[in-house]
């Protein structure tokens, strides 16, 4: 630790470059991935806003669950449906599983009133929040007998 404290008062030039390219870093970082909003923050966008919510997982993914009012457009298919996407005027926040893949969605729409949920439906998940369609997983044997240990 006293030899990192050295370097820093003999090097003040490296740290403050160190320190400044940090800082691009992240904001760079930040920007690349888009605007975030919190899953508290979704709700009170869609009441008082009207934002739009879309949803970028795989169909089949989707329909196990997702946020009520939100609308699939599976990330393979927002290409084509770019201009679509774009002529919505209210806010829009994009989902996906973990936010992650909703950031190049948001950068490739380009708008200044598209947000990517933070977390994504994980965060949503993990929050409290419900899923609306979540299938109830039915046994795989019902109605019939449970296996026996025994012979």
């Amino acid at each position: 630790m006293d030899r990192a404290l050295g370097f820093v008062g003999n090097h003040p030039f490296l740290f403050g470059i160190l320190a400044v390219l940090a800082v691009l870093f992240f904001a760079i970082e930040n920007k690349r991935s888009g605007k975030k909003v919190s899953p508290n923050t979704l709700g009170m966008m869609v009441n008082s806003q009207n934002a739009q919510l879309i949803d970028i997982r795989a169909k089949k993914k989707f329909t196990t669950g997702y946020i009520q009012g939100s609308r699939n457009i599976p990330f393979t298919d927002l290409k084509e449906r770019l201009e679509e996407v774009r002529a919505i005027e209210q806010p829009v926040i994009i989902i996906c599983d973990m936010g992650v893949q909703a950031g190049a969605a948001v950068q490739m729409i380009g708008k200044d009133n598209v947000y990517r949920l933070e977390g994504g439906i994980g965060g949503w998940q993990s929050g409290g929040m419900p899923l609306v369609g979540l299938k109830d997983a039915e046994p795989k044997n019902k109605g019939k007998a449970k296996p026996s240990l025994h012979k």
